[in-house]
């Protein structure tokens, strides 16, 4: 099918596909434009990745803005929807204009309906319909990204409610979701009444085996020599032969440690395939790596990037990540080394990739458990790019020949399993349920199972027991901690549970915070940061070897600042997650008092993604605390919101005011401190000369500032930076680095060295 022959487009799109390489659609696109993408028709695409579900996706936004509606597209990564943005953004020639929406939780974000095609996770979806955002009876077009996520315990059920709530909301939206290849792709296609094109073609070649000995077998029972020398680890032997070939390599193995471990020595063999410009630009780009962080991760980050080689994985910054997969895509990156996570939607192909590591820990399991067939289908679809490679190579390894066997029947030979909702968990029902009651789709105990039984779960149940006796336990524990009324049938969401509801707050972790707000007269940020740590919307620090003595010393030291009892030793489960809480409240105080990133790096064994990551849960659960506290007319509104700020700046009390600034930050907030520009006000009177040189001369950074700040001429021209305002401010940052809190708001560090 050729794009002239679309039906339905905005004039000129068929003329802009011809000229942008498409001169003829892939099957599968042409099967969901004979099903009537085009034409407002819902439709479930089963397909490979890299088979053209992006374009699909497109024309059904294209069509659907065409006849004057809003689309809506669904994604389950951040980092997806910045990456989904710029790709429609192509569309601007056409009067598309793109908005993206990922934060915020407790705001309808009425700009967007100004746009017309929205990209937002599921998560800000349903935080949009928990807030009531009026431009989403607009929609005539969502399409879910990566909807075979339902079947995520974590992700999946929100994915799941927002599709069925989008639906009640407007009856003829079009739905179009997209799926990898999955084994009950029509229970998914019926649940949302629509279409279903399954496919398993690909528009370049993918070849699926195991290596062992010195070959790789693959699914034909054909073989490719990839010998391994004496000494050499076969991964090595693998991105070495696919090298030979100036192919890039993706390698999945199953922690952190192994990502960073397998790239160092990965950038021995990369660095033997690099050109010279390519040697320069891989020493810019590590460069850039270093100036993100200065922790350790970051460091050993940019070594191995130098000779072509990274790793890819949560505990990196956003900064980080993004480097790294520009640079793979173009090809200057020629090896990542990735835990799982890079699987997940991120555009990062390449010509091999290897899954290394095909068991991962898991706690409820009780040790090294095989990963689901469908995970790793999804790591053998980043194998092979259209107009960059003439195939795709996905390779397991084995050590013997009954693990080979094994893993031809587990993984190569085997069908992805079956997509499975997850609703019906207890920790999803909380908050789903609250939220159903609270944005009015549901007024009574029979009308929230009527709206259940538009989910995927209620289409796979073989009886509602299971899901009436779970709704009947949620809703009692709504009931006893305030969030909602119940007069018979009848259900009401209080004013608190109106409250939680928009704040996008688990009920349970409301209930916590509440309770210790309640027993609180003056809490102090450790008490804070300890109360939203304990609740189950902050993943808390794991406990290692050592920890718990540490911790339970530090326990009893700061016993008064908690919120709340404190458990028995003899607790054993209620004490060490009361400890982890504390050693993530711990981080926070730190970063508050503005220890040095690479510190707390090192200290807690966590990576800059990972300080980034509870930082910005910690600023989210205090500003929900600070909004409770106001709600129920508390003495400690004030305590939570600075605690917060502290947070969300990274610095002390003093510097609350300079760090609100924009464009300061923690660092620099210290050093005009130390300078004697101690806030805002003092930053538009105070001698430029003493702000350039607390800034360490830098002009344009300066004058950026004191605009920000308020100063009518913040021109630096003709300024000279003032030396002892620069040599003041350097000896004030090296002594924050050493120098301890008052013995009342932190521990001595000594008792984490």
């Amino acid at each position: 099918m050729n794009p002239a022959d679309i039906p339905g487009l905005p004039p000129g799109v068929p003329d802009f596909l011809v000229e942008s390489g498409i001169e003829e659609l892939y099957p599968p696109q042409a099967e969901t434009v004979e099903k009537g993408i085009t034409e407002g028709e819902s439709l479930v695409a089963s397909v490979p990745t890299a088979s053209g579900k992006t374009l699909v996706a497109e024309l059904a936004m294209l069509s659907s803005v065409h006849r004057g509606g809003t689309a809506l597209y669904i994604v389950p990564l951040r980092a997806l929807a910045s990456e989904k943005k710029a790709e429609f953004e192509r569309w601007a020639d056409f009067d598309i204009d793109v908005g993206i929406s990922t934060g915020n939780y407790e705001s309808s974000e009425e700009w967007l309906a100004s746009r017309d095609i929205v990209v937002a996770t599921s998560e800000k979806v349903d935080s949009l319909v928990r807030n009531g955002a009026p431009w989403l009876e607009d929609l005539t077009c969502v399409v879910a990204d990566e909807v075979h996520l339902v079947d995520d315990p974590n992700r999946g059920p929100t994915l799941e409610v927002t599709l069925a709530k989008l639906r009640r909301i407007t009856p003829d939206l079009q739905v179009v979701a997209l799926s990898a290849t999955v084994d009950n792709a029509d229970a998914v296609a019926d649940w949302l009444d629509a279409e279903l094109v399954k496919s398993d073609w690909r528009p370049v070649d993918l070849r699926t085996g195991v290596h062992f000995g010195d070959a790789i077998t693959f699914d034909d029972g054909e073989q490719r020599e990839v010998p391994v020398e004496k000494g050499e680890r076969p991964t090595a032997a693998l991105v070495d032969d696919a090298l030979d070939e100036e192919g890039s390599s993706l390698v999945f193995v199953n922690s952190r440690r192994n990502a960073e471990a397998a790239a160092r020595r990965l950038a021995d063999v990369t660095a033997d395939h690099l050109t010279d410009d390519e040697r320069d630009e891989l020493a810019t780009l590590a460069e850039e790596i270093a100036d993100v962080s200065d922790t350790e991760t970051s460091d050993d980050l940019a070594a191995v990037v130098r000779k072509g080689a990274a790793f890819h994985h949560a505990g990196l910054s956003a900064d980080h990540r993004s480097l790294v997969e520009d640079a793979f895509r173009d090809r200057t990156i020629k090896a990542i080394c990735a835990t799982p996570t890079l699987a997940a939607g991120v555009n990062t192909p390449s010509r091999r990739v290897i899954v290394r590591d095909w068991r991962r820990y898991d706690g409820e399991f009780g040790g090294m458990k095989p990963l689901e067939t469908l995970e790793v289908h999804q790591m053998f679809g980043r194998a092979g790019r259209p107009g960059r490679d003439p195939y795709g190579e996905a390779v397991l390894l084995a050590k013997d020949h009954d693990t080979m066997d094994e893993l031809f029947e587990r993984y190569v030979w085997a069908d992805p399993e079956p997509v499975q909702s997850k609703l019906a968990r207890e920790p999803a029902m909380r908050t789903h349920l609250l939220a159903t009651v609270a944005s009015g789709f549901a007024r009574t105990r029979s009308g929230l199972l009527d709206f259940l039984d538009r989910t995927l779960y209620a289409t796979q149940a073989d009886d509602t027991e299971r899901l009436e006796s779970v709704v009947d336990d949620v809703l009692a524990y709504l009931d006893a901690n305030g969030f909602v009324d119940r007069d018979g049938e009848e259900l009401t969401a209080t004013n608190l549970g109106h409250t939680v509801s928009r704040l996008y707050l688990d009920p349970m972790s409301a209930a916590e915070i509440v309770d210790g707000l309640r027993a609180a007269d003056d809490p102090t940020p450790l008490g804070l940061y300890h109360l939203v740590s304990r609740t189950p919307d902050m993943y808390e620090l794991y406990l290692k070897s050592g920890d718990r003595e540490t911790y339970t010393e530090l326990c009893y030291e700061r016993e008064s600042a908690f919120l709340g009892r404190v458990p028995s030793e003899f607790e054993d489960v209620r004490f060490e997650e009361w400890l982890s809480a504390l050693k993530t409240a711990k981080l926070l105080e730190d970063w508050a008092s503005e220890l040095d990133e690479d510190r707390i790096a090192e200290r807690y064994g966590v990576g800059p993604g990972d300080i980034r990551g509870k930082v910005d849960t910690a600023e989210w659960l205090l500003g929900a605390a600070e909004r409770l506290a106001t709600e129920l007319e508390l003495d400690c509104v004030v305590a939570v919101r600075e605690a917060k700020k502290r947070v969300e700046y990274g610095v002390r009390e003093e510097l609350l005011d300079l760090a609100g600034v924009r464009g300061i930050g923690r660092k620099r907030a210290r050093r005009l401190y130390e300078a004697g520009v101690e806030s805002r006000a003092d930053l538009r009177e105070a001698e430029k000369s003493v702000v350039l040189g607390a800034l360490r001369g830098r002009e344009r950074t300066a004058e950026r500032i004191l605009e920000n700040a308020g100063r009518r001429d913040p021109s630096m021209d003709a300024v000279s930076a003032d030396d002892e305002a620069a040599s003041d401010a350097d000896g004030a940052v090296a002594t924050e680095e050493t120098e301890t809190a008052d013995a009342d708001q932190q521990a001595s560090l000594g008792d984490f060295g």
